[in-house]
């Protein structure tokens, strides 16, 4: 099964140049770490800043420098600051091109839950639901099981659920994913070591396997 990192390095080859990304909390901050040196992409964090670049080393860190997961984070040549209002004015605007978030439950037709548990404290919805409203291009960050076993890609979501019908793919310890138009699961690869058979175990949801399924390269 693939670990943080690995998850983070594989949604890293699904950037293309030129693209404005906002990372979501989790998982998805790490992907500032691994995108390659040839892409020119522009990372975007909706309490304020556009041009993050990789996570700083100890010696670098400024306290007062902090994405929306409340991380101390680098910036890059020609970084600029500005208020929320102008932040979420971008995302609601559509001109964030990719957006990389992490999930609790995923379903079959696309719908997505991430912000609440019902009946535990959490800090809000934070840009969560403005970001699955607005973007056209959602790649899901998650584990593919919850730690009692139980899938996480479901027939539909269990959880209050943050936005309907809108995630492209799922990343997993387990497997890339694409959600197909029409609905299901289609499995693209395979973590290495991973069986196909172990997938279909773990995954609710329906699931479409075409052809032989390769390995994941990084």
């Amino acid at each position: 099964m693939l670990d943080k990192i690995q998850i983070a390095k594989r949604i890293a080859r699904e950037i293309k140049n030129g693209q404005y990304i906002n990372l979501g909390i989790g998982i998805p901050t790490l992907v500032a770490n691994y995108i390659p040196e040839e892409l020119e992409v522009v990372l975007q964090s909706e309490n304020g800043l556009l041009g993050l670049g990789p996570f700083p080393n100890e010696e670098e860190v400024d306290a007062d420098l902090i994405n929306a997961g409340k991380q101390t984070i680098s910036m890059v040549k020609g970084s600029a600051l500005f208020d929320s209002s102008m932040s979420f004015a971008m995302i609601r605007g559509g001109h964030v091109d990719l957006t990389i978030l992490g999930a609790m439950e995923v379903s079959e037709n696309g719908d997505i839950s991430n912000w609440k548990i019902p009946g535990k404290m959490v800090k809000g919805m934070g840009g969560a639901m403005d970001l699955v409203a607005s973007a056209e291009n959602i790649i899901v960050a998650m584990q593919h099981c919850s730690r009692e076993g139980k899938s996480k890609l479901l027939k539909n979501c269990t959880l209050p659920i943050t936005g309907i019908r809108c995630v492209r793919k799922i990343v997993t310890d387990l497997a890339l994913i694409t959600v197909m138009p029409e609905g299901g699961f289609r499995l693209l690869e395979r973590a290495p070591g991973v069986s196909v058979d172990e997938i279909k175990s773990k995954t609710e949801g329906r699931l479409i396997i075409e052809g032989e399924i390769p390995e994941m390269v990084f």
